[in-house]
């Protein structure tokens, strides 16, 4: 038994002295698997600070589990660490209701975009009235999938949308995927009737013909997207979606600056606003204390939404 716990030990100091940076790197920790949303906009980042020459290297690693938790339950063992940042948007407020968020350090909220509802092209449902009616006719097997857990983006959309149709939310056939690439596979398989999910995972498969929009759930339609707003189509829903990064807490004032300074130059650079019309998205920031006190906010507007919705509040 001692030699069991010695050896644990070595191997937990190893893990822990291969996954420290080197002093002065930079990284940003995706709390959900590859080619998610998350991944995706964080990988952006990387690219834009590299190619703008505001800061070169920055690493993007992913470490999923528990909706998000592993992620933040490791930021938050990162006490004081200023080269550590992590992706995180509306889904990761909806996995961690329950506890709340801890005292992590806001560093900017940067962009929002609406969420879609897709099919396949083959599918039947050739509009979003198709796509209603069939929803209200047999919700039980009208499956919709999403990457987010309950409580997230592609969970509350179509709950919304359910209710301002006549559907019971708590009849919907809401199917979790880890991630924008494991929904990806079970719309292409058919494994659900449509899916939910943001824009910008989904812009090539759109793009390509692969993926079918029937609606927008945005106040705007998308540009390059042949799809209504949820409005336009008659079903009084508004809803999007949005992302930034937070650090560890218990930073010192120079590197919350630093981190601070960091993103304002992002967001300013040439190479980031090509990467948002890119990705379609729309600019969405805010810093410092503001971006806490909207996270504290949210954690309120959520979880009354899943009471108004009768869902009640999620639990870990």
């Amino acid at each position: 038994m001692l030699r069991r716990t010695v050896l644990a030990a070595a191997l937990l100091g190893v893990v822990a002295a291969c996954a420290r940076p080197r002093s002065g790197d930079l990284r940003i920790m995706v709390p959900n698997a590859p080619g998610s949303g998350y991944d995706i906009t964080a990988r952006t980042i990387a690219t834009a600070l590299d190619n703008s020459g505001i800061r070169r290297g920055v690493e993007v690693f992913n470490l999923p589990g528990g909706q998000g938790a592993v992620g933040l339950q490791r930021l938050v063992y990162e006490r004081g660490n200023g080269t550590l940042m992590m992706l995180m948007g509306l889904g990761l407020v909806g996995a961690q209701l329950e506890a709340g968020l801890p005292e992590i350090t806001p560093i900017a909220r940067l962009i929002s975009e609406p969420e879609i509802l897709v099919v396949t092209p083959d599918s039947p449902l050739r509009t979003i009235d198709d796509l209603v009616a069939a929803w209200q006719r047999d919700p039980d097997n009208t499956a919709v999938g999403g990457g987010s857990a309950r409580g997230g983006p592609d969970h509350l959309a179509p709950m919304l949308i359910a209710r301002a149709i006549g559907v019971e939310p708590k009849r919907v056939n809401y199917q979790q995927y880890d991630g924008g690439g494991a929904l990806l596979a079970a719309i292409l398989s058919r494994q659900v009737t449509f899916a939910v999910s943001s824009v910008g995972e989904w812009a090539g498969q759109i793009d390509k013909g692969q993926l079918r929009v029937l609606a927008v759930t945005g106040d705007e339609r998308i540009t390059g997207v042949r799809a209504p707003t949820l409005r336009q189509a008659g079903v009084d829903v508004v809803f999007a979606n949005w992302r930034g990064l937070v650090a560890p807490p218990g930073l010192s004032t120079h590197d919350s600056s630093a981190l601070a300074d960091l993103t304002e130059r992002l967001r300013g650079s040439a190479d980031w606003r090509e990467a948002i019309a890119g990705h379609r998205w729309s600019d969405a920031y805010l810093a410092g204390p503001g971006f806490g006190s909207f996270l504290r906010g949210e954690l309120t507007r959520v979880s009354q939404v899943l009471g108004d919705l009768g869902l009640g509040v999620p639990s870990n």
